[in-house]
């Protein structure tokens, strides 16, 4: 641990004549971690060296200290145990040090090398491509901080509710990989939590089939919820669309995003559709428009109008998918306009 006192200390002489000779700008230090100058002890010039040898220039070693300046308290062999374990799932030392450069905070943290370790072997025992651990590594490296024991525990939970809704065997171990690569987050519930909300789903009537599907949409996301909050956005729900519960169950196997959004989020999501003139019927016959943002929407609406065609009369299902799926229905809305009305029967007028 390193001290954050600042007031009564001075910066280290060293450190700094060691950074100036790298070309890091110090500036940029003192404003994002000036603490990190203060310290009796740092090792510039040999993580420099250590970059250096997996194939850094001197820019790329500048931009690196720059943006996590705590990288040069941490000693060389920490850096280099670091170096190896990130070698397991990279493929050579030149993509290393892109990744290092994109994801400096995750390569120096080096607190958990041990669970690190484990929770790489694990992932790669259970089938996990490498490309996919390094996505973790870079963006959730948090649930490798976790003991391997525990991130066991939660994926045997996983794979025993999976059989126990009647998923296949055979299907599991692709059903685990899809989930897990969709949303690693999932490994940082507890079991407990993840049992707890499938038996939520199970008490509002929802079949075992039912629940599957609605793991697989939700993609892990409804292990992040809990029992309360689901309870508040179904209830939400039900009065807004003034439907029994097989109707309300049928709404949120449609739009799972009525699960999983908070009440707030749905209210403020349907505010912004009825201000534009779309009625909750139509809401009701395509819930799914709720998992888009008051922004996307209110975007969609005002690019389809210019082409003259009236959402409020129209069918809802043209503003959702993904900003790719918006774009191929708007083409096909824009070439229907542009195309001219051929008559085949009208008389060809031809000049002599």
């Amino acid at each position: 641990s390193y001290t954050t006192d600042t007031k009564s200390r001075e910066e280290n002489k060293k450190t700094l004549e060691s950074l100036y000779s790298l070309s890091v700008d110090i500036a940029k230090i003192r404003r994002l971690k000036d603490w990190v100058l203060l310290q009796d002890v740092a090792y510039v010039k040999e993580i420099a060296g250590i970059l250096q040898e997996m194939g850094a220039d001197e820019t790329t070693v500048a931009n690196i200290i720059e943006r996590c300046p705590e990288a040069i308290l941490h000693t060389p062999a920490e850096i280099n145990s670091q170096r190896a374990l990130w070698q397991l799932v990279c493929q050579n030392e030149k993509q290393l040090i892109k990744l290092i450069e994109q994801f400096p905070e995750s390569f120096f943290t080096t607190d958990y090398q041990q669970n690190q370790k484990a929770n790489i072997l694990f992932f790669q025992e259970l089938g996990l491509k490498n490309n996919i651990i390094i996505r973790f590594l870079t963006s959730a490296p948090n649930i490798f901080y976790n003991p391997v024991e525990r991130n066991k525990n939660v994926i045997e939970t996983l794979q025993r509710n999976y059989l126990n809704l009647g998923g296949s065997e055979a299907n599991m171990k692709i059903w685990i990989l899809k989930l897990l690569s969709q949303n690693p987050f999932i490994l940082l519930n507890t079991s407990t939590a993840i049992q707890e909300n499938l038996e939520f789903l199970q008490k509002n009537d929802f079949t075992d089939q039912q629940v599957l599907q609605l793991l697989s949409k939700l993609k892990g996301f409804i292990f992040q919820l809990n029992s309360t909050t689901m309870q508040k956005s179904m209830l939400f729900s039900k009065n807004i669309f003034k439907c029994s519960d097989q109707e309300l169950k049928q709404l949120v196997l449609k739009c799972p995003a009525l699960l999983y959004y908070s009440v707030p989020v749905l209210e403020e999501r349907l505010e912004g559709l009825l201000k534009e003139g779309i009625s909750v019927a139509q809401i009701r016959e395509t819930p799914m428009v709720l998992e888009l943002t008051t922004q996307i929407v209110q975007y969609r609406i005002k690019k389809l109008s210019a082409l003259g065609y009236d959402i409020k009369s129209g069918n809802l299902e043209s503003l959702n998918g993904t900003k790719k799926d918006f774009e191929v229905t708007y083409g096909k809305i824009q070439s229907k306009k542009e195309r001219p009305i051929f008559n085949p029967v009208a008389p060809l007028h031809i000049e002599d």
